[in-house]
């Protein structure tokens, strides 16, 4: 239902944009985040947007990252740029969708940033 994309290798200092498309019987989506999960370390919280576009961003990504949306396409998007050795990790987005069913929660299933020094 949720379709990560867009890592890859970069070196410090560069720029990727991530996308994440959700797809199915979708009414509507409300919430959509980005985690990441670094080597041996608990998935963190990244960003999050809600349906009307507030925005909402962990410290450590803050004035670096951009999170957006298109609603029409039910995508949402991480722009990340001056990216650091410490943003390497598997990044996972997580929406709050409205299917035919019922709410339901979702997550993708990663994609794998690199960052080398």
């Amino acid at each position: 239902q949720l379709q990560a994309s867009g890592g890859g290798l970069v070196q410090a200092g560069g720029s990727l944009r991530l996308s994440c498309a959700a797809s199915g019987s979708i009414i509507s989506i409300n919430i959509m985040d980005w985690y990441r999960q670094a080597p041996g370390k608990q998935r963190e919280w990244v960003a999050g947007i809600s349906r009307s576009g507030s925005t909402y961003y962990a410290d450590s990504v803050k004035g670096r990252f951009t999170i957006s949306r298109d609603n029409a396409k039910n995508t949402m998007y991480l722009q990340m740029n001056s990216l650091k050795p410490e943003d390497t990790a598997v990044y996972y987005c997580n929406a709050d969708v409205l299917v035919v069913g019922g709410p339901r929660n979702y997550w993708g299933q990663g994609t794998q940033v690199t960052v080398s020094s």
